[in-house]
């Protein structure tokens, strides 16, 4: 997405969690090259050599979605040869530029994190929500389940085989690194605030449900874009302003914006005048 089009990142209207999808084309999402795609898949192999218990996971009932991905992934490119889902996974998070968790349903049929390959996670870290469900995934954010618990859960049980469904997350950070691990102490927003030494961090997330294990694949890429030139689009700017004035104070917390938020809309607001 190009600074062009972050406007539609923030719909008219005040914060609020919403579970807005759109149809979508999972090969285009998965093989897409970006236009810096041979740093970000050298940086991959980085993280994946440097520290593979904690960019890379899988339990035992995660390995037949996983395997199930990967016929999926050969059949549209080249991935290698893999004997094991826990090669096939490796090959997968070295080979394609999104990062990838898999989810599989329990025996009460809520699903659960059972594998993935996250290098550049926004603030979690995989290893600590493996196995889990989607509601503990989501305890940590103010109000998430409360308001998209039933929603996502219905979502992810009548989800099509083969159907593709993305949706978009945001958030500011203090520099354009891709791996926001919290191992890596990635410093948060601060005073003084200036729009050139911020970074809109866009999570672009794609669902996809698999046929055979029934198993649900979710690909997230990161992009970031630079506040100054995000706020040459004065709807982007008002947009992110009105957000930001509107956040309750949990979630501004939450995503590490609270001591900015004040002096960032006070400039967004000038800036856009």
């Amino acid at each position: 997405m190009t600074t062009s089009s972050l406007a539609s990142l923030f719909p008219d209207e005040d914060y609020r969690f919403h579970l807005t999808l759109q149809r979508g084309d999972a090969r285009e999402f998965f093989l897409r090259r970006s236009p810096d795609g041979e740093d970000l898949l050298r940086e991959r192999v980085h993280w994946l050599a440097e520290n593979p218990a904690r960019y890379a996971a899988l339990l035992p009932e995660g390995e037949p979605v996983v395997a199930e991905f990967a016929a999926l992934v050969r059949s549209w490119t080249t991935l290698g040869d893999a004997t094991s889902p826990r090669e096939q996974l490796d090959h997968i998070g070295r080979a394609l530029e999104p990062d990838i968790v898999f989810l599989s349903a329990d025996a009460n049929g809520q699903f659960r994190l059972c594998a993935g390959v996250l290098c550049f996670p926004t603030g979690w870290a995989l290893e600590e929500k493996l196995g889990h469900t989607m509601d503990f995934i989501h305890g940590v954010v103010p109000g998430l389940n409360a308001a998209l618990a039933s929603p996502i859960h219905q979502f992810l049980s009548k989800l099509k085989p083969g159907v593709a469904f993305f949706r978009d997350n945001w958030g500011l950070a203090a520099n354009e690194e891709r791996n926001h691990h919290p191992a890596r102490q990635v410093p948060a927003p601060a005073l003084p605030v200036a729009l050139d030494r911020l970074w809109l961090r866009v999570e672009y997330q794609v669902l996809l449900a698999l046929p055979e294990t029934r198993g649900v694949v979710f690909g997230l890429r990161i992009v970031n874009h630079r506040l100054d030139e995000v706020a040459r689009d004065g709807a982007a700017a008002r947009g992110l302003a009105r957000a930001l004035r509107s956040m309750p104070e949990a979630m501004l917390r939450y995503k590490r914006l609270d001591q900015i938020a004040p002096e960032l809309v006070r400039i967004l607001d000038a800036v856009r005048t």
